[in-house]
């Protein structure tokens, strides 16, 4: 599971690596004018959550990060990005089924359930190819090509034969 996870991580860094700042903080594309970097760094918030929760079993995915310089500036993402996936691979398979109080405001105020931490990763995993799929449609508006064809496809999308 986490080695799933660090290589969906690093389709992120590769994207990084070929785009510029001024790409990766471009929000001219309508219709909600949110860029590549918006998107990247609230993905690396949700992982950061999960991972700041993850001593006390407390995560709360409402308190996040919101770091201005890693939505404009590709260098602090991928830095961001690295300890990320450093600190996934500290996870063991062992822990996987350790119980967490998850909190989140689903638009009413703050809810929390249990969770295993595998069910966290999935979900953080899930999360975050969801929003490597809206990048991928920024990345088409700005005429940018995908360093990675498989970039925002869930594993489980059909492959379409030609």
């Amino acid at each position: 599971m986490i080695d799933a996870i660090t290589q969906n991580l690093q389709k992120g860094v590769l994207l990084l690596k070929n785009i510029s700042d001024d790409e990766y903080a471009n929000k001219s594309v309508a219709p909600y004018h949110s860029s590549i970097g918006c998107h990247i760094r609230h993905v690396l918030d949700v992982f950061s959550c999960l991972l700041n929760g993850l001593e006390n079993k407390t995560v709360d995915f409402s308190v996040r990060e919101r770091s201005a310089s890693a939505e404009k500036e590709t260098r602090v993402a991928i830095d961001y990005f690295e300890t990320v996936i450093d600190q996934l691979k500290k996870i063991k398979k062992e822990d996987f089924n350790m119980i967490i109080k998850v909190s989140d405001d689903l638009g009413l105020g703050k809810e929390t359930a249990n969770y295993t931490l595998a069910a966290v990763l999935m979900q953080t995993q899930s999360h975050a190819t969801h929003h490597y799929a809206s990048i991928g449609y920024l990345i088409y508006q700005l005429g940018i090509e995908l360093p990675d064809a498989s970039f925002g496809f869930n594993p489980t999308t059909p492959k379409i034969c030609v």
